[in-house]
């Protein structure tokens, strides 16, 4: 009865008494956090292109403003001079050796590029499960790759020249050791995190070194290789571009020092968006490849 009375009164003075209804109290607004709020596919796409449309505008307004002041002038070129410059390259050919520079410079760059990060991918893929996964042979090699990770690559440039001359073995090194120890120490970081659980299930099955690094490590690996690789793609750029300016006769990063020497902007900025492009490609074609090999590591692009 006591409750039932009370429940009447405060079902009352909720109502104001008699058949009045008091005015409910707002709910307060719950504020979404920026970190959980989602952004669609079209407002990815517009604010990532907001930098580069930023950059665009601020170019052709100083382009636009230096060449009202001197039409001769070579710093910044306008983008009609850029493209004039860049068809030129790319379908006229050259008077001495009648070659499409562009195409030409292209497949030497990428030949070394390829060449030097396939040997380090294979040098990670290699010595990174051995280290990773026999103690022994990380006790044996994990503090010289850790050493030799911290010597800067390009001071290396001279003593590779002198060693194995000008040719393109000495840029295929240098690429090669660059990026090979960093990737080596990320791939050897993974094999160790791997639970254990994993490696004693596969003993109790039977399972050897060899079939466990096949068919256990291996597969777990992969997606963090590719990664490695997508990572190593600016450094090895970097090195590539320093050893074709030093010593080389073609190439993309020997035809930018080559035309510095004119103050030819109209060719070395293309020649940078060039590179920037190929890049672009070679990195999107690693995220495929990760994708199609590896569909349980990207969760989130899967939706």
């Amino acid at each position: 009865m006591l409750v039932k009375g009370m429940s009447a009164r405060d079902e009352a003075s909720e109502t104001g008494g008699e058949g009045t209804t008091r005015p409910s109290r707002p709910r307060p607004k719950v504020r979404l956090r920026m970190i959980n709020a989602k952004v669609s596919r079209g407002s990815a796409l517009f604010l990532g292109g907001l930098p580069f449309l930023f950059v665009a505008i601020v170019y052709l307004i100083a382009s636009a403003q230096r060449l009202a002041v001197n039409p001769s002038d070579k710093l910044l070129p306008s983008p009609a001079q850029m493209w004039s410059a860049f068809l030129d390259l790319a379908t006229v050919p050259d008077r001495r050796s009648g070659d499409l520079i562009l195409w030409v410079d292209t497949y030497a760059s990428l030949l070394r590029l390829f060449a030097g990060v396939g040997v380090a991918t294979f040098a990670a893929l290699s010595l990174g499960i051995a280290i990773g996964f026999i103690p022994r042979v990380r006790a044996f090699l994990l503090p010289f790759v850790t050493v030799v990770c911290v010597i800067p690559p390009l001071a290396l440039l001279p003593i590779l020249f002198i060693a194995l001359g000008l040719g393109e073995t000495a840029k295929i090194t240098l690429i090669a050791v660059g990026v090979a120890p960093v990737m080596v120490r990320d791939i050897a970081n993974r094999v160790m995190e791997l639970p254990s659980e994993l490696v004693a299930k596969a003993q109790t099955l039977g399972g050897n070194s060899w079939t466990m690094v096949l068919r256990l490590v291996l597969p777990q690996v992969m997606p963090r290789l590719i990664t490695c690789v997508r990572l190593a793609l600016g450094p090895a750029w970097l090195f590539l571009i320093a050893a074709e300016a030093i010593a080389s006769t073609e190439g993309l990063g020997y035809r930018i020092f080559l035309v510095r020497r004119y103050l030819s902007m109209d060719v070395i900025l293309p020649y940078v968006a060039w590179i920037t492009l190929l890049a672009v490609i070679t990195d999107w074609l690693l995220v495929r490849l990760s994708q199609a090999m590896s569909p349980w590591a990207h969760p989130l692009e899967a939706r």
